[in-house]
């Protein structure tokens, strides 16, 4: 498994770095040279050449100009954008509230064919019901300090899901036990969670996996949430950010993971069994609170 999550983002950021280190000496200027014709101080240029300060775009612009390359200008420009936006703070794409966070994510779901999904903790959010949803994001707003709309979000999030009924779409989620165990919201959004679990898990174009707690002697250790998008984007999800990873040796590495979990989940009777349990012991606690 990945050492660090956010590497394809450092990678982005140093391959950055690199060409415009490359163009700088192509053009036989030293670091103070080009710091001159730009007008900045000479430490800008290291720490930009170092990947230790992200490039503007107007820093590229200038870089490009002054280094005699500026057909490269617009390429450069893409390629730090794109290295900017893998790694994305959750309360930078939240600062506008929940409900816009779920919307964001139209388009990429409308044209994803596969999904792949694990989480180790919670139920997948293609899976949540509303009141689930809604216990989830409002902690979650608390924690990152961003604006509390999570009953909208909560509504924008069960509308998005609707595609799991869609024709041109296949998912498949593996989760651990310990997520059905986990209770977010009331008991009552809990066991309305749990039924709807075992109601989705049955639909048609789902294969729901639950790897139960009891497995004995496992392959792999429970890992960080991540979303495999066909096979060109996996998704991963950090406390403080999510990070998007497009280079093709990590995504593969992601989904040699994702089918050694999906081997030791079960299937079928078995997971709606684990599913049934988890109702059941819910229910013992309920009945021990009310007496």
């Amino acid at each position: 498994m990945p050492v660090s999550p956010s590497s394809s983002a450092q990678s982005a950021r140093e391959a950055v770095a690199r060409q415009l280190r490359e163009l700088r000496q192509d053009a036989g200027l030293t670091l103070v040279e080009l710091a001159g014709l730009c007008g900045w101080s000479h430490s800008k240029i290291s720490r930009i050449e170092n990947a230790k300060t992200p490039p503007a775009a107007t820093d590229i612009v200038a870089w490009c100009r002054h280094s005699g390359a500026t057909s490269r200008t617009d390429d450069l420009v893409a390629l730090s954008r794109d290295a900017e936006t893998m790694y994305q703070e959750w309360r930078r794409k939240a600062r506008t509230g929940l409900r816009q966070l779920q919307d964001s994510y139209l388009q990429l779901f409308a044209s994803t064919q596969l999904f792949r999904i694990y989480s180790p903790t919670v139920i997948p959010g293609l899976l949540q019901t509303e009141g689930y949803t809604r216990a989830l994001l409002s902690a979650n707003a608390r924690l990152l300090d961003v604006p509390d709309d999570s009953a909208e979000a909560a509504v924008a999030r069960a509308e998005r899901s609707q595609i799991i009924h869609r024709a041109g779409h296949r998912f498949v989620f593996v989760i651990e036990e310990g997520a059905l165990r986990l209770q977010l919201g009331d008991s009552d959004d809990m066991a309305a969670q749990l039924g709807h679990l075992l109601t989705a898990g049955a639909l048609p174009a789902v294969s729901l996996g639950i790897i139960p707690m009891a497995t004995p002697a496992r392959r792999l250790w429970p890992q960080e949430v991540f979303h495999l998008y066909d096979n060109t984007l996996a998704s991963v999800e950090l406390l403080s950010a999510q990070v998007n990873i497009t280079q093709p040796s990590e995504i593969h590495l992601y989904e040699t993971a994702f089918e050694e979990l999906r081997s030791m989940a079960v299937y079928g009777p078995a997971a709606r069994s684990l599913i049934v349990d988890a109702i059941e012991a819910l229910r013992d606690v309920r009945s021990s609170g009310a007496a």
